[in-house]
């Protein structure tokens, strides 16, 4: 049964959405009323412009205009209208209040997302999913529904009073017309959704190439491959047209398939018509009434295949956006999993095995303990699963074998915003966000005040060169923080973290980025920031950690040396061969620099 999956998909969905504008049931009843009264409104016209033509095709009889026909049918004309108003404007509550309740449960879904999800999604594609989606969804909704309803309800009504006062081929004929348009509309529009699937694929992968692009501007320009990006990106956007023109040629078919049935039965009833008006079986007057039925029929109906086709592809564009709130964190956590217990902050990895795929061990039973207070140094080359360490501390990912705990508890038991809580990183890359300075300092901690935003700035040392800046603390940063250095980046990190108060911390190879100047600067406020603190240091450069209470040397996932500096070059292992090769480094960027 292959189309079980996507029908229960589609029934899940729609529960969903139901769930969501369940709290406007009464402002949805009432614009449905309001659809109705429109719909009987419309229908009641062509009766009443019938009498009016009867009467006036026989002026003799009449003793007087008669004026409350007319005003009669002006007034119907005017509640059709009123009508479907009103009730746009009673709905309009439910579809803006569900696309924005749509669109804030995409934005905290994104953020229960782990980290995986985020490592391998791409933002340029991501976002014109969640617009596209949303206004799916509005779609659905809205039009959709007062659409295809009230179409409905108009048919229905225009077929039982031609049944109830003309012959039954006039019915035949309307009926007949419906059934192969319908028929005709469901087999084309579902061809067709193949090639609107194709074009929104493709357009998500030209945003996803553009935003890229533009992230790596730098690297481009370092390169000069602006003529590489520019061909990349269009050899996507001629893929693009032409599923665009082969989705357009297919809409033209569609189009005008629906038109010549229209037409057809349009001309069908009429020449009924005309020949019943011949034949003195009826008044122009009901032939009048005929050919504003039909068209009435005719127009919702060519509305209907038009609703159906958009509803399709307000679908195909909402389908992304559903599968992106269906999908399950990486470490869902239960309802109600209890807080971390504060504590003095001792951290301990026993017999810790990790692996971001399975093919690729990480880390092999990895086991230590940091004393409340003490500093945890972990050096190793690249790929060796360092800052893996910070990651499964942090609860962003979950070890395959073995536990940690902070304070004596398993964090895999307790939730992770609480264990995050007692944790603050300084990172090696620190990305801010495009607003003020005053914001991302602030950021470590929600709510401070100015005068705490201004304490922490200055224990970070970054203090005077906001106040030498015009905006000061109100200084836009710019994009991921563009417009500071990578030196001062790393100080707001620093300030973020004084601001947080952490018992715990976590330095990232935090000065690996920088000059030697700003290494020794920040290094030094680190220092200070460890004070009494509980840190898990991961670091490419030794000099860095001399001052650690305990030193962990990884190689390939496995711990293979520990010590304290003066032991580990007691060893004359693998500390003391890195601790050798980095002081020849340094000597020899030294005389370099004394030869300049």
């Amino acid at each position: 049964m292959p189309d079980t999956k996507p029908a229960l998909s589609k029934v899940s969905v729609m529960q969903d959405l139901l769930k969501v504008v369940a709290p406007y049931r009464w402002r949805i009843a009432a614009a449905v009323v309001l659809l109705i009264s429109a719909k009987i409104s419309t229908v009641l016209v062509p009766l009443l412009l019938k009498r009016i033509i009867d009467a006036l095709s026989q002026p003799q009889t009449l003793k007087a205009l008669p004026i409350y026909l007319l005003a009669g049918y002006a007034l119907l004309r005017f509640s059709s209208t009123l009508f479907n108003e009103l009730r746009d404007l009673v709905f309009s509550r439910v579809t803006q209040r569900t696309v924005a309740n749509y669109a804030q449960m995409t934005f905290e879904h994104l953020h229960l997302l782990g980290a995986r999800f985020h490592a391998k999604r791409r933002m340029g594609g991501l976002l014109p999913d969640i617009d596209r989606g949303t206004a799916g969804i509005a779609f659905l909704l809205g039009v959709g529904l007062f659409t295809l309803v009230p179409t409905l309800i108009e048919i229905a009504l225009v077929l039982g009073i031609i049944t109830s006062r003309y012959q039954a081929w006039y019915a035949g004929f309307i009926m007949l017309t419906f059934l192969v348009y319908t028929g005709f509309t469901v087999v084309f529009t579902a061809r067709r959704t193949i090639h609107q699937r194709r074009v929104n694929r493709l357009d998500s992968s030209a945003k996803s190439r553009l935003a890229d692009s533009l992230i790596n501007y730098d690297t481009v320009k370092y390169f000069t491959n602006e003529t590489v990006e520019a061909q990349r990106f269009e050899e996507i956007m001629r893929h693009w047209t032409e599923a665009a023109v082969a989705n357009q040629k297919a809409l033209f078919t569609l189009h005008v398939g629906q038109s010549a049935i229209i037409a057809c039965g349009v001309a069908a009833v009429m020449l009924q018509a005309g020949s019943d008006v011949m034949a003195g079986r009826m008044t122009v007057g009901d032939l009048v009434l005929i050919n504003a039925y039909v068209l009435q029929v005719c127009l919702p109906l060519n509305a209907l295949g038009f609703v159906y086709r958009e509803a399709r592809d307000a679908w195909v564009n909402a389908e992304r956006l559903f599968d992106i709130l269906h999908e399950r964190p990486e470490m869902e956590e239960s309802r109600g999993m209890p807080a971390l217990s504060p504590g003095r902050g001792e951290v301990v990895f026993e017999h810790v095995s990790f692996s971001y795929e399975p093919s690729r061990p990480i880390l092999r039973d990895v086991s230590f303990r940091i004393a409340p207070g003490a500093t945890l140094a972990v050096v190793g080359g690249s790929g060796s699963g360092k800052s893996t360490l910070a990651r499964l501390l942090l609860k962003l990912y979950a070890p395959a074998e073995g536990r940690i705990l902070v304070d004596g508890q398993d964090i895999a038991r307790v939730s992770a915003t609480s264990v995050r809580s007692m944790i603050g990183v300084v990172p090696q890359d620190t990305v801010l966000f495009n607003d003020t300075i005053g914001y991302n300092i602030a950021y470590g901690r929600v709510g401070a005040s100015q005068e705490e935003t201004v304490g922490a700035a200055k224990a970070a040392h970054i203090h005077e060169l906001i106040t030498t800046l015009p905006g000061q603390y109100d200084t836009e940063v710019g994009e991921r923080g563009v417009t500071l250095s990578g030196g001062e980046r790393q100080r707001i990190a620093v300030a973020r973290a004084v601001l947080k108060n952490p018992p715990i911390l976590i330095f990232d190879e935090a000065t690996s980025a920088l000059d030697s100047a700003s290494e020794h600067a920040i290094q030094q406020e680190l220092n200070r920031l460890s004070h009494n603190r509980t840190v898990l240091m991961i670091a490419h450069r030794l000099s860095t950690v001399v001052d650690a209470d305990e030193i962990i040397v990884l190689e390939q996932g496995r711990v293979i040396e520990r010590g304290s500096h003066e032991e580990l070059l007691g060893k004359h292992g693998a500390y003391a061969r890195l601790w050798q090769l980095q002081q020849r480094e340094d000597m020899d960027q030294r005389a370099a620099a004394s030869r300049a």
